[in-house]
């Protein structure tokens, strides 16, 4: 299988499984990625018949160069396994990752990377189906540094605050929103899990922001999140998209000194000078190494 690739996950579009129009909608938007929800957007007796749009929307849809996703129920429901099977096999190549939910530890994600390893095998897959996962409730909190190394094919954790907050006891008047608080309510998860992804070598993600009318506390969160390392946001309406594009992408003069900066420490270094002073900016290995992550997200932009 295929190198484990590097996907733009600034902005998280939640979408229904179940609408033709929304999908449609979707896959024209300028997310970064969509997932096609299975599960809290699907009544049970619907699952089956989105499954099959979904197939349909995968295969029928220009999407461009959004990631592709499905977000599947998860692994102690009756529906979970058929989610997976039906959708690989229907969409097949056209499917870039499952959106595993509600993990409670490793076994549930290695229970489906074995089961997309069978997948791939049977239908001759060429590239590796990438794995997702909701990080919602706090046993998974207290596994999530096992879950987030747990397999090869895992690619990001989100932090799914909403079932999170109902399993801690946490009281908020709407999922992401207001709170008595006084300060970030959820800095611990989301510090934890950033943790683990980063030395996992994955992506960490914030998740919905309930509110998608009060753009200015959408962006306060997404740069709360982007403070402590995460590279995107869930936007649970087409409004938040812009948002998280602007807040999880770098300003161009931010990238241009970046670039001046690493190119200053390189020079020094190659002359055998530890540190150097360049428009006010003391560079070093460790100061180059922080603008070094500015450069890595606009290379991956195309910045």
């Amino acid at each position: 299988m295929s190198k484990k690739p590097m996907r733009l996950r600034r902005s998280q579009l939640a979408v229904p499984g179940v609408s033709e129009k929304m999908l449609t909608k979707a896959a024209a938007s300028d997310a970064d990625h969509v997932f096609c929800d299975l599960e809290d957007a699907v009544a049970p007796s619907a699952k089956p018949g989105a499954r099959k749009t979904i197939v349909e929307a995968l295969n029928g849809l220009d999407w461009g160069k959004t990631v592709r996703c499905v977000r599947v129920n998860d692994v102690t429901t009756e529906w979970c396994f058929e989610d997976i099977i039906e959708v690989v096999e229907g969409a097949g190549e056209n499917l870039d990752t499952i959106m595993l939910t509600k993990p409670m530890d490793a076994g549930d994600v290695l229970f489906v990377d074995k089961l997309l390893t069978q997948l791939e095998k049977k239908l001759g897959l060429k590239k590796r189906i990438g794995l997702e996962c909701l990080i919602e409730e706090v046993e998974a909190m207290r596994n999530v540094w096992d879950i987030a190394h747990c397999c090869e094919r895992l690619e990001c954790l989100i932090f799914g605050m909403g079932d999170y907050a109902a399993s801690q006891g946490i009281v908020v008047k709407n999922i992401g929103g207001e709170h008595a608080y006084p300060g970030d309510i959820f800095h611990y998860p989301r510090y934890q899990l950033t943790i683990a992804c980063r030395a996992a070598g994955i992506d960490p993600v914030d998740g919905p922001f309930g509110n998608f009318k009060n753009e200015e506390a959408y962006r306060e969160e997404c740069r709360r999140a982007l403070t402590l390392g995460m590279v995107g946001k869930w936007a649970i309406h087409p409004s938040q998209i812009a948002p998280a594009l602007d807040v999880f992408s770098p300003d161009q003069k931010e990238v241009d000194f970046a670039r001046e900066i690493i190119e200053v420490y390189r020079k020094a270094e190659a002359e055998g000078i530890g540190s150097v002073g360049h428009k006010g900016t003391m560079v070093d290995a460790a100061s180059a190494r922080l603008f070094q992550n500015t450069v890595d997200r606009a290379d991956l932009i195309g910045m």
